[in-house]
């Protein structure tokens, strides 16, 4: 579908096409989306020249010495299938920064709340501002979505504005080719479903097959890269807002390729103030509210302490199956 719709008649039948996609699959890809191929090229070349240094020097701004996981994140450093042993990937995590500080800007996000700083590389040249250009631009994206998302609920189309402003993080993601045994349990990333936000805005290299979505029959399909695309999925805490009618989306990643894979996912999540419950467009006497009201920013964080104590740092043994990277 395409994002360039823009009188009412046709965003809300683009919301209607929305709410089908989320309601049978939590997966859909859209076009037309506004991010320049310059823009992608830039931090594309970024991602590789920062992910092609040493460890050590990578290793300089490690995400867990960061009060709120930003930075680098070497591979093997996390397992989200407990029936694994590892995640082989590596990636590079920020919060919203501006390219240029707005004069006046306090970084004060609500009374009580401060803006998170982000820990950046001193090398290559130019990775911070490629990174930013592409958060902003996707973030772009994310704000035309939230709105149609509220259409495909039947509420306001502002109704999302307030509470879906500032708590989006990105990750530049360098999957290795996959070289060990199909069973060695160790995959790009394994099955899970995107659990701390309301949707993801995905860009993925073309030309390499990855990502794979479990769908209702409980079977893996491939959703490949489509050029001058981005995949969008539901993330866990809007199939809760939307009592399960928008459905949340189990996926994983296996890179045997042969090749190096990138890609950028922009996970857009609701600010930490916020009291999620079913919304009344989703709850009826047919469909009773499956769930109580939570604060976001309370829910987020049980689950980041959960993830973390189930993730590890992988043993001699299991590094031998990577690409020595």
């Amino acid at each position: 579908m395409s994002l360039t719709e823009t009188a009412a008649l046709e965003r809300a039948a683009l919301a209607l096409q929305i709410r089908d996609a989320c309601m049978n699959v939590g997966f859909f890809y859209i076009g037309n989306h506004g991010i320049p191929e310059e823009t992608i090229d830039k931090v594309l070349s970024a991602m590789k020249a920062f992910f092609s240094l040493p460890l050590e020097r990578k290793m300089k701004i490690y995400h867990r010495q960061s009060a709120h996981v930003r930075g680098y994140e070497p591979l093997l450093d996390s397992n989200v299938d407990p029936a694994n042993r590892g995640d082989l990937y590596e990636s590079f995590v920020i919060g919203g920064e501006e390219l240029v500080p707005k004069e006046g800007d306090d970084k004060k996000v609500d009374d009580d709340s401060t803006i998170i700083e982000n820990q950046w590389p001193s090398e290559p040249a130019g990775f911070r501002e490629a990174f930013l250009s592409y958060y902003h631009a996707a973030l772009g994206v994310g704000i035309v979505l939230r709105r149609l998302f509220a259409l495909a609920l039947d509420l306001p189309e502002t109704f999302f504005d307030d509470k879906l402003k500032r708590c989006q993080i990105m990750r530049g993601l360098h999957y290795p080719p996959q070289t060990g045994p199909e069973d060695d349990g160790i995959i790009g990333i394994g099955a899970h479903s995107d659990n701390m936000q309301c949707f993801t805005i995905l860009w993925q290299e073309p030309g390499i097959q990855a990502l794979q979505v479990l769908n209702s029959e409980k079977k893996w399909i491939n959703a490949p890269p489509i050029p001058g695309t981005l995949v969008i999925n539901i993330s866990d805490l809007l199939s809760r807002w939307t009592n399960d009618i928008f459905r949340s989306t189990v996926h994983r990643v296996i890179n045997r390729s042969g090749v190096h894979r990138y890609s950028i996912p922009l996970f857009f999540g609701t600010d930490t103030q916020v009291e999620v419950e079913p919304l009344p467009s989703c709850v009826s006497p047919e469909r009773p509210a499956k769930y109580g009201p939570i604060n976001s920013g309370e829910y987020v964080q049980k689950l980041m302490q959960e993830m973390y104590q189930q993730s590890f740092t992988a043993s001699d043994d299991a590094i031998r199956h990577d690409d020595g990277q």
